[in-house]
């Protein structure tokens, strides 16, 4: 049987992923499914984690990079009286300690700690870079890399439910933070320690959940074929929808796809970037960037295919 070829399609996944997969390993298992010759995803979760991983293919991965700064929306279960080496339930129980009995309302002053700008260490169990190496390569040696502060905001914190043991945390943030970190600090807040049970990201970057599927959903779909697989894309201007949209018009259009600048078409302050889109077809051309009276390519989209 002929090996089926790598073949050029464009725009976003939205995976549920499972649990137990690393990102990349869910990463190839849709590529495979598409055949897709490029694809990248957009911010780690753990094995441990679930939920929504966009993964861009073709086009779409010359924009990943601002789903990796979009806002973020996770579902979380802290289990308090264990402190763990990794921060979660997968690793080796460190101390247990007895839980303090609080009202909801106590627990609320605590949590309300870990509303709005605070500040974290990223912990060592992390994808984290240090001098080319991710923190949990050193974390597994032993090893301890001293790590700098950073800022991060969370821009809500709701408590959904709680047991004796645990609590359950609706969390709303920016980049970069990590809930495992969050829940690391609330049980040493409470003095007691804790750590991470459970990990659900909801959303990223405003995408419905509802528009998330499973491994398995699309496994049945490809069994349809690509046309029926392709029909679940997003389109990859979707990542970028908070920039302002810009039409050109046919012969600006013409000169961009040549990478050429072009008078700007509306009067907006120097180096702001737009969506841009030709103004007949609707058809996405990627960003650009105003420079005085014109605009010039920040980042466009192939068209070799493109017809007007």
């Amino acid at each position: 049987m002929t090996k089926a070829k790598w073949r050029s399609v464009d725009g976003i996944v939205l995976l549920n992923k499972p649990i137990g997969l690393s990102s990349n390993q869910a990463l190839q298992r849709v590529r495979r499914l598409y055949q897709a010759a490029k694809a990248g995803h957009t911010g780690a979760l753990d094995p441990l984690a679930t939920g929504m991983l966009p993964l861009c293919l073709g086009d779409a991965t010359k924009f990943s990079q601002y789903l990796l700064d979009a806002d973020k929306r996770y579902l979380t279960c802290i289990q308090l009286g264990k402190r763990t080496t990794t921060g979660d339930r997968e690793g080796d129980v460190l101390t247990e300690e007895s839980i303090p009995s609080l009202s909801d309302a106590e627990l609320e002053v605590v949590l309300d700690r870990f509303r709005g700008e605070i500040e974290q260490i990223p912990p060592m169990y992390s994808a984290l870079k240090h001098e080319g190496k991710p923190l949990y390569e050193y974390a597994r040696q032993g090893i301890v890399i001293e790590r700098k502060r950073r800022h991060v905001t969370i821009s809500d914190l709701t408590l959904v439910s709680r047991t004796q043991d645990t609590i359950t945390l609706d969390i709303q943030c920016s980049k970069g933070t990590y809930i495992r970190t969050i829940g690391e600090d609330i049980g040493e807040a409470l003095g007691c320690g804790a750590h991470l049970y459970s990990l659900h990201r909801i959303s990223t970057a405003g995408y419905s959940p509802e528009n998330m599927m499973t491994l398995e959903e699309f496994e049945v779909i490809a069994e349809q074929g690509y046309e029926a697989l392709d029909s679940h894309l997003i389109s990859m201007d979707t990542a970028v929808e908070h920039f302002e949209k810009v039409d050109l018009p046919e012969a600006d259009t013409l000169n961009m796809m040549f990478g050429r600048t072009v008078s700007s078409p509306v009067p907006l302050e120097n180096e702001t970037v737009v969506r841009m889109f030709d103004h007949g077809t609707q058809r996405f051309l990627g960003l650009g960037q105003i420079k005085g009276a014109n605009l010039r390519p920040y980042r466009l989209v192939n068209t070799s295919e493109f017809s007007l």
